[in-house]
């Protein structure tokens, strides 16, 4: 039941983040919840935020879906960074002040994704299944050693 929970609550926040991200995209590339600016526009596609709104609607889409998380969570994980540190950190030091908090905290949930995949309710894992490996390369962490210890 535990595991079940798990399984879960990995994949919704996965999901969940990954909508959040999309609706950005979404904003910036077709207007949509209002559009960019103060007439509710788009943006230009050959620019920079023409591509963080491609990143943002299709790496969120990747994400729902799980397919591709890896290299896409490390991908959208540096792309909030940088749009914290362009967009938001410029307007005060800390991210309360300058409503950089869902930038900060995409990028750290990104970064997770980026280290521990998608998990088992993903495309991710039915094409693992389907070539019949069972789970995800593990990731070895490093036990610590103690000197002198038997």
């Amino acid at each position: 039941m535990r595991m079940r929970a798990m399984q879960f609550t990995h994949a919704l926040l996965r999901i969940v983040a990954g909508l959040l991200l999309m609706q950005h995209g979404g904003q910036k590339l077709f207007g949509w919840f209002g559009g960019v600016g103060p007439n509710g526009g788009t943006v230009t596609l050959m620019s920079l935020m023409g591509f963080a709104g491609v990143l943002e609607f299709f790496g969120g889409s990747a994400l729902i879906l799980g397919l591709i998380t890896r290299p896409v969570a490390f991908l959208l994980s540096g792309e909030m960074a940088v749009a914290y540190f362009t967009a938001h950190q410029p307007h005060g030091t800390w991210p309360i002040q300058n409503h950089g908090e869902p930038a900060a905290l995409l990028s750290f949930v990104f970064l997770f994704y980026a280290a521990h995949g998608a998990g088992p309710m993903s495309v991710d894992a039915w094409f693992r299944r389907r070539r019949g490996s069972t789970v995800e390369a593990p990731i070895e962490v490093p036990r610590p050693t103690i000197r002198g210890a038997a």
